[in-house]
């Protein structure tokens, strides 16, 4: 920041991996694609949970906080099938599995909270976030947990490949205009949209008119 003579961020983004520059890191893209459109971009990888130092060091982003688990769901990295915790991390410097806590994004948005009140917009984002971004089984817990938008108390979350969305919703937080439109989106709302499909909670549907 200082060699590029900046005194703040546009937007940080907090990942569970090690940070490799290249288009097979979720983070490192997002951060390329932010970068290339203008914007002011910091990454933040695998940070100590245990204090504010790491989360810390970049400052406060002016828009918002990008929160990653990392390219794999943190409780699959850490545990096998068999709920053994894995002793190794490809994303992880040295192969050690000791960077990545459990339910990653949940913590990672919490410690954002913690160091900074009132903060920037945290926005959630990559596989984890995708697969439970809404009420699902989770295998560890063997219970059903409720959308990851609210276990973390996130602004908002961007779902499946979300280039293009991001750099909207960069551009829209800039610009002060409404995301709610953008495409590929959750978040929390008192009533739906009109043009909203409902899921009957109570429904139990017989196979025979399932339609997966």
């Amino acid at each position: 920041m200082t060699a590029r003579g900046w005194a703040a961020l546009d937007a940080i983004l907090v990942t569970g991996d090690a940070y490799i520059d290249s288009p097979f890191a979720g983070a490192a893209l997002i951060g390329r694609v932010l970068e290339a459109a203008g914007f002011r971009v910091g990454v933040i990888a695998q940070p100590d949970v245990q204090g504010t130092a790491d989360i810390t060091r970049l400052g406060a982003p002016r828009l918002f906080w990008g929160v990653t688990a990392g390219c794999v769901d943190s409780m699959v990295a850490n545990y096998t099938a068999t709920n053994r915790k894995r002793r190794e991390d490809d994303f992880t410097p040295g192969g050690r599995n000791d960077r990545r806590p459990d339910r990653a994004s949940i913590v990672y948005a919490n410690l954002i909270r913690r160091a900074f009140r009132p903060c920037a917009p945290i926005v959630l984002g990559g596989i984890e976030a995708s697969l439970r971004r809404i009420a699902h089984y989770d295998f560890w817990s063997d219970s059903v947990r409720k959308s990851i938008l609210f276990d973390a108390k996130a602004g908002l979350l961007l779902y499946g490949m979300a280039e293009q969305t991001v750099l909207e919703l960069a551009q829209r937080l800039r610009d002060g205009r409404d995301w709610r439109d953008l495409r590929g989106i959750c978040f929390a709302a008192r009533e739906p949209p009109g043009d909203a499909i409902v899921l009957d909670s109570d429904a139990s549907p017989s196979c025979a008119s399932c339609s997966w």
